[in-house]
């Protein structure tokens, strides 16, 4: 069954949000919120989070998937009755666990609520999303204190550093750019 998760827990990382049961033996078919669908092979628990913020942990028991989304078969949830407890609800792993990427390469998460500064030290902003426009671009969505949006794209020749531990992106932009 499932147990609760303590206050003060690590944070998690979202893989998938149930939309609804499936079957009659309390199968939930979930959507894939994560880019390493793989990673459920690795998983024997889950940390479910009800929409009201309550989490638990839960025996992931059998998991397969179908038409882009993922079926979970939780442990001690038989029925749909039992199941149906879950829609709406995320199911996440422990930041700790998340799947490391190459140097050089973030989660939007990790960049989120970044402090953006100039190499000259000017405060630009908060990241407040990463949005793809194509073609393999990806800009920071940086808001600043008086709520002007900045885009910012995510190259090496503006994006000069980023460190996700201190939460501070330095930036070389140029002529023009924190203007528009």
């Amino acid at each position: 069954m499932s147990e609760g998760v303590p206050e003060g827990a690590e944070p998690v990382v979202v893989v998938a949000r149930a939309v609804r049961t499936r079957g009659l033996k309390g199968e939930i078919v979930a959507e894939l919120w994560t880019d390493f669908p793989d990673r459920f092979a690795d998983l024997s628990q889950l940390i479910a989070i009800a929409p009201d913020g309550k989490r638990s942990v839960v025996e992931l028991e059998n998991y397969w998937f179908h038409q882009a989304r993922v079926i979970l078969k939780l442990a001690g949830y038989d029925s749909i009755e039992t199941a149906s407890a879950f829609v709406g609800s995320e199911f996440a792993v422990p930041e700790s666990s998340r799947v490391q990427l190459p140097e050089g390469q973030f989660y939007d998460w990790e960049l989120e609520e970044c402090v953006v500064e100039t190499t000259s030290g000017k405060l630009v902003g908060h990241v407040r999303d990463v949005m793809r426009v194509g073609g393999g671009v990806e800009m920071l969505v940086v808001e600043s204190d008086e709520r002007h949006e900045h885009l910012i794209p995510m190259v090496q020749s503006i994006v000069i550093e980023i460190d996700t531990a201190r939460k501070r992106i330095r930036i070389d932009p140029p002529p023009g750019l924190l203007e528009l």
